[in-house]
């Protein structure tokens, strides 16, 4: 299966926000944009990078050790050969920097970003590339477990239901004039 088109990957952004917990991954830079200007497209930012193909070692550092993302990662790892992500990053200020990334040609990049959304967790993980096996390196896997488990829902409700409320318990009197589609009481679209 060859690399994911922006157009495939743009549904996730429309269901993270209303509540589904997601870890978002960078597959490649096009797919990149296209999840996180879906996702950030309210903000106003472009989420542009700079980048290059040349096989550099990244090294990933952890940032935040006390996060359930970075949990079990020594305070660095290294991946031997990657594509290059550089700031500037154009994406709304994350709610948490997990990783940042050097690479061997003297770029850095914040290369795991958390945002909460709603009921939705989104967590943004640079490595992965088509050309290179990354996803075989142990510790990104485990970035990758730590982060779906992270993401998963943890119970607390931002917003989780609209209950139809009877024009009889409106705070002020009301008659009703127009017709209805709902039975009293009856649940609305979920």
């Amino acid at each position: 299966m060859g690399p994911r088109r922006p157009q495939q990957s743009s549904g996730l952004g429309r269901r993270a926000c209303p509540g589904a917990g997601v870890a978002g991954n960078g597959f490649h830079r096009t797919t990149l944009v296209a999840l996180l200007q879906t996702i950030h497209a309210a903000n106003g930012t472009s989420c542009s990078i700079i980048w290059r193909e040349a096989g550099e070692k990244e090294r990933l550092w952890v940032c935040n050790p006390a996060h359930p993302i970075a949990r079990g990662i020594d305070r660095y790892f290294e991946i031997e050969n990657v594509e290059m992500y550089g700031e500037p990053f154009a994406v709304p200020t994350p709610d948490e920097i997990v990783f940042i990334s050097w690479f061997e040609g003297g770029e850095v990049f914040r290369s795991g970003c958390t945002w909460k959304r709603g009921n939705g967790k989104i967590f943004y993980f640079r490595p992965g590339h088509e050309a290179y096996p990354i996803y075989y390196n142990k510790d990104v896997r485990l970035v990758l477990r730590n982060a779906v488990r992270w993401a998963a829902s943890d119970g607390t409700k931002w917003i989780d239901s609209c209950p139809q409320i009877s024009a009889k318990n409106a705070p002020e009197p009301l008659e009703i004039k127009g017709p209805k589609i709902h039975k009293e009481d009856q649940a609305g679209f979920r």
